[in-house]
């Protein structure tokens, strides 16, 4: 059998090692999850066949078994917020579907469960009970602007160097949506261009964000390098939304800053930004930037023609007030769908796919849910007294608002890894107050030494 015994083997080894590891600390599985919703596209591109998108589930439950396998060294009262309530309630609304009269596949049901429901279910609880500590929102932030690098390098080696045999075949299926004009849209080892540019200016948000906190230079310079590089990833994906990224979630940044000043020089910069990409051409001559520029164009064909489906899709739903279920509409629609009409429209949106599934009454549910959850999140940054934490608060809290709104015009917010970083990033600002009182006390018990010292 050639090379795949030996490699069984060393995959059988380190499997063992790996759980070994997990059950005795839970947290190794998160991490595992977040660096896998990063690499797992590209891996499935190389390996056609092997069904890796299943990893993500199967990773996520034995995380859940290795906890109960350690229940007693959690505080399960921490689940008791409105955010895990939420996010069970989506989750109930979101099975409920599959009774839908528009009697839409009950395979395609499934597919669609795991994106908009399922995943929350798993990774919101789950980090609010294992990531209990400051050090953990560290690593989050590390591994995450790491991976988002990486993907940024590997953007740029597919641009200058050219692509692998996997990327090629990719490119081939997908010509319509990745070479415009012949050039090559950029996808490093994302899903696609839409989400890599997405998540390209999420992370370039935080890490812009970050630069403005109370760290050491070093740290600040290093964080402004890899602000840039991701800015250029954004750009190199020839991802327009992606600008709405970066426009949503500074706006919201520069609210919770509560600094007069930084909101003046905030809101004239980020006025300026756009300004310039809507009534100046300079740097049109660059195909990357000329792409950018068309996502503030009302004429743009693109957004016209998207315009046009939402009409069409308003007649349609009229009567419908549930929508046509899950799985009806977008890629799963096309596959298992196929004989609903809804299957015949590209939804370019996941605002409009979450109203194509769920109907009006099923989106007003998940925008007002989101909003209040966003709203709670932004209350919570506004009370955090520790500067070092509240920074990173506001970062994660701009990233996650800033998806929300760009997954307007784009599928971002229920994609990784942008779906499992938006998650995370809500149920850590719900841990902020946590760790804000424990820095406290630490700084209480730090000064009560330093008064015994010098008696």
């Amino acid at each position: 059998m050639g090379i795949l015994v030996p490699l069984a083997i060393i995959l059988f080894s380190f499997a063992s090692v790996f759980f070994a590891r997990l059950f005795q600390k839970p947290i190794i599985g998160v991490y595992a999850t977040l660096i896998f919703c990063f690499v797992m596209p590209a891996f499935t591109r190389e390996l056609t066949g092997v069904p890796l998108g299943l990893g993500l589930e199967a990773l996520l439950l034995c995380t859940w078994v290795a906890v109960f396998f350690n229940n007693r060294k959690y505080q399960w009262n921490t689940l008791n917020n409105d955010l895990v309530i939420l996010t069970v309630l989506w989750f109930l609304v979101s099975v409920l579907e599959v009774f839908n009269p528009a009697d839409a596949s009950i395979i395609g049901w499934v597919q669609e469960l795991r994106s908009a429901a399922l995943h929350p279910l798993l990774i919101i609880p789950l980090t609010l009970l294992v990531c209990n500590s400051k050090k953990s929102l560290n690593t989050f932030l590390i591994l995450t602007i790491a991976i988002s690098v990486l993907g940024a390098i590997n953007g740029l080696r597919q641009l200058k160097l050219g692509l692998t045999s996997g990327e090629r075949l990719f490119v081939e299926e997908m010509a319509t949506t990745h070479l415009i004009w012949g050039k090559l849209r950029v996808f490093s080892f994302f899903t696609d261009a839409g989400q890599y540019g997405a998540s390209q200016a999420h992370i370039a948000l935080i890490a812009g964000l970050l630069v403005f906190g109370p760290f050491k230079w070093w740290v600040r310079a290093l964080l402004a390098v890899c602000c840039i590089l991701l800015c250029v990833g954004m750009l190199i994906s020839g991802t327009r939304g992606a600008l709405f990224v970066l426009i949503a979630g500074a706006a919201v940044a520069v609210f919770l800053f509560k600094n007069f000043k930084i909101l003046v020089l905030g809101g004239f910069l980020l006025i300026a930004a756009i300004g310039f990409l809507k009534f100046t051409n300079i740097g049109s001559g660059n195909y990357q930037i000329y792409r950018l520029r068309t996502a503030l164009d009302p004429k743009d064909a693109s957004l016209n023609v998207r315009f046009y489906n939402q009409r069409i899709l308003g007649d349609y739903l009229k009567d419908k007030p549930f929508g046509g279920g899950l799985g009806v509409i977008g890629a799963w629609g096309h596959e298992y769908n196929s004989d609903k009409f809804l299957s015949t429209i590209e939804p370019d949106s996941y605002w409009v796919k979450v109203w194509a599934m769920y109907g009006i009454v099923g989106f007003v549910l998940w925008f007002c849910m989101m909003m209040y959850l966003l709203g709670k999140c932004g209350g919570i940054a506004w009370q955090i007294r520790d500067p070092i934490l509240r920074i990173k608060v506001i970062a994660l809290v701009a990233g996650a608002f800033g998806v929300f709104v760009a997954s307007y015009g784009n599928e971002v917010i229920n994609r990784i890894p942008s779906s499992i970083l938006v998650y995370m990033s809500m149920a850590f600002v719900y841990l902020s107050p946590r760790f804000d009182r424990q820095s406290r006390q630490q700084d209480e018990v730090d000064q009560q030494k330093e008064t015994a010292y010098a008696i």
